[in-house]
């Protein structure tokens, strides 16, 4: 049985144009036990950004090419990015800068030189207050309100969009039968197949965030959809076999208890995502979005094992909240989906 994850160090991108300042930071903060990444200009800096999606930034404002004025901007303007902390660390002393880099959603500005330790402290500040108000505090990820400003941001923008909503079948009764800290390490590894998976599939914008539990949500646009689910589910079933008693695999099932305690067998954790989209028809309000998600995901359930379902129906979506549950009951004798089963 898997050894529990240890808790991944946060991830700090340091950009700045001076490649020995920026060797430097990164060093002293790999003392102090932080994962760092480097660019040494504002497009560099960016495209990491969103790529990799750090938990803080530290940022020059004098850089090549766009300045930091500008990457402040750009990160801000972009779901997947607008919520990571931005310190800035200039040469500039003028109040007028300072005015402009808080007026600009800077988080914190130092001025160079500066002192070490006030530098790990303001690190450990800001980390501190996304963590408590942004960020799950299991997997780190996006959660919370910000989700829904992610949801939000891309309804009201013209393109089109797919909203990939997935969690873990059996997921309480392996909690009660290994443990809530092993059930924990199950959400990690969620979390981290699918921030690999959306860096490998999906596109520069795509948004990833913990809504909660076992429930997350990916933010994408409609080519990625088969690409993204498809490698969700081929790397859960592999990767969560090492979390199993050798006997337990052997079976492939797991000894619990239901809802009544009393006991039961249960099939191995799998994974269900539900895919909703308006490709087909118009999807323009939270409500919508939270139906008919957490409808498409219910359907992915009930396909065996892994397994992920794609709604492809044309009928408009009722725009009463209280009205969207008995229009998706008049849907459901008339079944228009894709779906696909993990091996």
């Amino acid at each position: 049985m898997g050894e529990l994850l240890p808790e991944a160090p946060p991830t700090i991108l340091v950009i700045e144009d001076e490649q020995g300042i920026a060797q430097m930071l990164a060093h002293t903060l790999e003392l102090e036990g932080y994962t760092t990444l480097l660019a040494y200009t504002g497009e560099a800096g960016i495209a990491l950004a969103v790529r990799e999606a750090p938990h803080l930034i530290l940022l020059d404002l004098m850089l090549p090419g766009i300045d930091g004025f500008e990457v402040i901007a750009r990160l801000r303007a972009n779901l997947k990015t607008a919520h990571i902390p931005i310190v800035i660390l200039s040469a500039r002393h003028d109040t007028a800068d300072k005015v402009r880099a808080f007026a600009s959603k800077a988080d914190d500005f130092l001025t160079k030189p500066f002192e070490h330790v006030e530098l790990m402290a303001r690190i450990q500040t800001q980390l501190r207050h996304v963590q408590d108000n942004l960020r799950s505090p299991l997997t780190s990820l996006p959660s919370g309100q910000f989700v829904e400003n992610a949801i939000a941001q891309r309804l009201q923008s013209n393109g089109l969009w797919s909203i990939l909503y997935f969690d873990l079948d059996h997921f309480k009764a392996f909690n009660d039968a290994y443990g809530f800290l092993r059930g924990n390490d199950l959400i990690r590894l969620l979390a981290r197949i699918a921030g690999e998976v959306l860096r490998e599939h999906g596109g520069p914008n795509d948004f990833l965030g913990h809504i909660g539990g076992d429930d997350f949500i990916i933010i994408t646009t409609p080519e990625h959809v088969a690409a993204l689910c498809d490698a969700l589910i081929l790397r859960w079933n592999a990767e969560s076999r090492p979390f199993y008693s050798l006997e337990d695999l052997a079976r492939g099932q797991f000894e619990s208890v239901n809802s009544l305690r009393e006991p039961q067998t249960y099939p191995l954790v799998s994974l269900s995502i539900g895919v909703i989209s308006n490709v087909l028809r118009p999807v323009t309000t939270l409500d919508q979005v939270s139906y008919l998600a957490a409808e498409v995901k219910h359907r992915a359930k009930a396909i065996p094992g892994s397994a992920y379902y794609l709604d492809q129906r044309r009928r408009p979506v009722a725009s009463d909240p209280l009205n969207i549950h008995s229009s998706m009951a008049q849907e459901e004798q008339n079944d228009h989906g894709e779906h696909s089963e993990g091996t």
